[in-house]
């Protein structure tokens, strides 16, 4: 039977970390770990927890050697630099609290819906999407219980599982080819069975550029750009490709140059610049109204999925949690929510009680 300090001991060889080093992070003498470690005393709490914090595993796990299932294990869409070769979430510390949020509204819904089994690989994916899904991408994820949240305040994209259902959050960016690229990189991570995807993580690096080969080839199929007529093409027809597959220029110029396509040098310039400048110069889709304006308006707006806020209405309703959380789904003020609420002599119901007691 493994015990606290045999666990500890671990996650110090997977962290490449001595005992006195870790002593030293944590605040204890040497002698005290090591006696700890061997049985001698009993960690106290505190001690539990900057461990954890160092060794950066979860404290739960030290505590009981089982993971914590209310834990978040998130992966997410890293930056890159091309100087360090090197990726980062730098607004990670910054996206947790309300990405714990996100998991409350998910915990105080009751279980999920059970959702479908993802496929297994990009092409399956493809298949099962609608021809044109790119253009109400989030809707037709929904469609195969694939839940996506857009919210404002994190500074990526993330995704992870509540009780075995998938969910994406993405930022309110209002940019909508941005948002296309992060919804496949985090739903390759989902596909490809990758969990706990951040910086530092076992093999996180690999699994970044696998979810970025997933996305490529699911927004931008080899067979689909090797068909192209590249060097005849002309910026009013690479503006109607850059709108219809629902990517940036910037993606679209780095797919060309990993397929070794070569554009004119009239496309290759314009592919150097802003999406926006191509569309609004080249595009001759808008023919009525704004669509790029409105493509920009939905990528910007709140988004909770609807069998989430439908779940929230009914336990109200019942009694079993307030309206707090619906309201900051909606991004509405509490009080200004009318919601159906039993009334003050009504019954507790059971989730009631439990949520009470808990």
């Amino acid at each position: 039977m493994t015990t606290i300090g045999s666990r500890v001991r671990s996650a110090m060889q997977g962290a490449g970390m001595q005992q006195k080093q870790l002593a030293e992070r944590v605040g204890m003498t040497p002698d005290a770990l090591s006696r700890a470690l061997n049985g001698q005393r009993g960690f106290a709490a505190l001690e539990l927890a900057d461990i954890a914090s160092v060794l950066r595993v979860d404290v739960h796990f030290l505590i009981t050697g089982e993971p914590d299932p209310h834990r978040l294990v998130l992966s997410a869409r890293h930056s890159y630099d091309q100087e360090t070769r090197s990726r980062s979430v730098d607004g990670l510390d910054g996206d947790r609290a309300i990405l714990e949020d996100i998991r409350l509204a998910y915990a105080q819904a009751g279980p999920p819906p059970p959702g479908v089994a993802l496929p297994s690989d990009v092409e399956q994916m493809r298949r099962l999407l609608h021809p044109a899904f790119v253009r109400k991408f989030i809707d037709h994820l929904a469609e195969l219980d694939v839940d996506v949240v857009r919210i404002d305040g994190v500074s990526t994209a993330y995704s992870f599982t509540v009780e075995g259902r998938p969910v994406i959050v993405l930022p309110e960016s209002g940019n909508w080819f941005y948002e296309n690229w992060s919804l496949a990189h985090e739903l390759g991570h989902l596909v490809l069975g990758h969990e706990g995807v951040i910086a530092g993580s076992e093999a996180y690096d690999a699994k970044e550029r696998a979810a970025n080969a997933f996305a490529a080839e699911l927004l931008l199929p080899e067979t689909v750009m090797r068909a192209q007529a590249w060097p005849g093409m002309d910026l009013a027809a690479v503006a109607e490709l850059v709108w219809t597959w629902g990517v940036s220029t910037d993606a679209l110029r780095r797919r060309l140059n990993a397929l070794a396509l070569a554009p004119c040098a009239e496309v290759a310039d314009a592919l150097a610049g802003t999406t926006q400048k191509l569309l609004r110069r080249h595009w001759t889709g808008a023919r009525i109204g704004d669509p790029i304006s409105g493509r920009m308006r939905e990528a910007g707006e709140r988004r909770f999925p609807d069998w989430l806020q439908e779940a929230h209405l009914e336990r109200i309703a019942d009694g079993a949690v307030g309206k707090g959380t619906l309201a900051w789904m909606l991004g509405v003020p509490s009080e200004s929510l009318e919601v159906d609420e039993p009334g003050r002599g009504a019954e507790l119901s059971d989730d009631a009680l439990d949520a009470l007691l808990g």
